[in-house]
Parts: C-alpha cells; sequence; structure tokens
C-alpha cells in the first residue's frame, strides 16, 4: 500500500458520471477530463447524460447565443 494515494480533485459523498466507463462513481476515480459532476446524489449523476442533452437543446434554442437562425429557420 503506497505511503500517499494521489488525489484527484473532489471527496467522497460526491458523485460523478464517467463518460470513458460510462458508469456512476463515488469521489472521483477517473480523472476531470472523463467525467462530469460533481452532483449531490447518486440519482443526479445517473442521469447526467440526460441534464447534458437538455442543456444543449436549451442552448441551441437559446437566441442570445445565435445571430443568425440555424438550418433557414425563422424563429419568430
Amino acid at each position: 500500500m503506497p505511503l500517499f494515494k494521489k488525489r484527484t480533485a473532489g471527496k467522497p459523498g460526491e458523485w460523478y458520471y464517467c463518460l470513458q466507463h460510462k458508469k456512476v462513481e463515488e469521489g472521483p476515480d477517473c480523472p476531470a477530463k472523463d467525467r462530469f459532476g460533481p452532483y449531490a446524489s447518486r440519482t443526479e449523476a445517473e442521469h447526467a447524460m440526460e441534464t447534458a442533452r437538455e442543456r444543449d437543446l436549451q442552448w441551441e434554442n437559446d437566441p442570445k447565443w445565435h445571430d443568425a437562425p440555424a438550418g433557414g429557420r425563422e424563429d419568430g
């Protein structure tokens, strides 16, 4: 057993969704570049991909982020 364990950011009780392994982790097991979080609960972390899709749709449809309508749509 190593004397000092290399610690990534985060702590037990925080939940993450690992993008590489496609699973929920308590505390950071994987590098930050491969995870979403932290989340307050395991349930929130389990829904991380749904949350990301919803936020992507909100961003795509937010007129503050677009100078012109995408795909020829006219937003009224």
